[in-house]
């Protein structure tokens, strides 16, 4: 396995990628997942038309941020023409790629007809990509499915008319529309998405070891991987499945002090970027993923007691003692909450 991937001008130094995730990837998290090494952390899914408006809520969820090697701002649309100024914005936010969703299969998207849904629709799909590959200077990509559903899986002919277009990679969940998460993610059929194009077409779907990205690679012959549920409290998952395949070893996970440290981290980076309360919310599911993955306490049951115990507390200072305690981090040294009210004053003019 090679050391990177080539989009157009942008070198991607790592063939193993972190998918947008809406509610998941915002800064904090990419910021995290930067630091331990993730190579490209993609945002959460930004509405174009609403971008454009440059509605609050939907512009933090595109926030760049400082110091990232990579930003990729992912778009989601109907209109062509919002979709064109979505992507100038993007730009101009400092976007080294844009990336544009046709795969989301969530209703409340499909029910706009966005995300997945293009896919029955690729003639509208082919007026989005080339009004986004018009309007910006950077690199277009594309995330689909394999189709809506198994009897229209359109993913090789909408790929290729995306290459026409002038997109520079394609990523590709190995599942229908239809599917939505059930079943297991076909690799064999991102194959012939592979087989039909000459960009980078890299594949996504059910990648959780390295063995799975092994055999992704493998079964599709895609030239990098994504992953997207994986990373559910493993913010340290890219970074650690990229030198497990360049190593051919198995993958490692963090000791219960670097666990620790990387959850404080990013509780402590929730909290500066949305401020209290709101930041302790957005920072609940991760807290509770964390809990779920950490293989401390030994017992599930145990384990799911202490995720519901841990995530009804209301202050950074509790969360940071009580999983000090579950996870028994007796030579834990930091100082839980001291750095807390500083951020937030940086935060109040984010």
């Amino acid at each position: 396995m090679s050391a990177g991937l080539q989009i157009g001008d942008v070198w991607v130094p790592g063939r193993v990628l972190t998918a947008p995730m809406t509610g998941i990837t915002d800064l904090p998290f990419r910021r995290l997942a930067s630091r331990l090494g993730a190579a490209y952390v993609a945002t959460e899914m930004v509405a174009a038309a609403e971008l454009a408006r440059a509605r609050p809520d939907v512009v933090r969820r595109a926030a760049v941020g400082e110091g990232l090697p990579l930003t990729v701002i992912q778009l989601v649309g109907r209109d062509p023409a919002a979709m064109a100024e979505g992507a100038r914005m993007a730009e101009q936010a400092g976007a080294d790629i844009i990336d544009l969703n046709f795969g989301c299969p969530a209703k409340e998207v499909t029910g706009s007809a966005c995300g997945s849904a293009l896919m029955r629709t690729p003639e509208l799909a082919c007026r989005l990509m080339q009004a986004a590959v018009e309007a910006t200077t950077r690199p277009v990509t594309v995330k689909m499915r394999l189709g809506w559903d198994d009897a229209h899986r359109n993913a090789p002919l909408l790929a290729k008319r995306a290459e026409d277009l002038g997109v520079r990679a394609v990523t590709v969940h190995g599942r229908t529309r239809a599917q939505f998460y059930t079943g297991v993610a076909d690799w064999t059929a991102v194959g012939e998405v592979v087989a039909a194009v000459g960009i980078p077409v890299i594949v996504n779907g059910d990648i959780l070891t390295a063995d799975d990205a092994r055999e992704a690679l493998r079964q599709s012959g895609a030239e990098a991987l994504m992953l997207g549920r994986g990373v559910y409290g493993r913010p340290w998952l890219a970074a650690h499945m990229e030198r497990a395949l360049a190593d051919g070893t198995v993958l490692m996970e963090p000791d219960r002090e670097e666990r620790l440290a990387i959850v404080v981290e990013h509780l402590r980076a929730s909290a500066a970027f949305y401020g209290l309360p709101l930041g302790l919310k957005m920072f609940r599911k991760h807290l509770g993923w964390y809990i779920e993955q950490a293989p401390w306490p030994a017992d599930p049951l145990e384990r799911r007691a202490a995720k519901s115990r841990l995530c009804r507390l209301e202050t950074p200072v509790e969360i940071e003692c009580a999983l000090a305690a579950l996870w028994r981090c007796l030579t834990y040294s930091g100082n839980p909450g001291v750095d807390i009210a500083p951020q937030l004053d940086e935060a109040a003019v984010a």
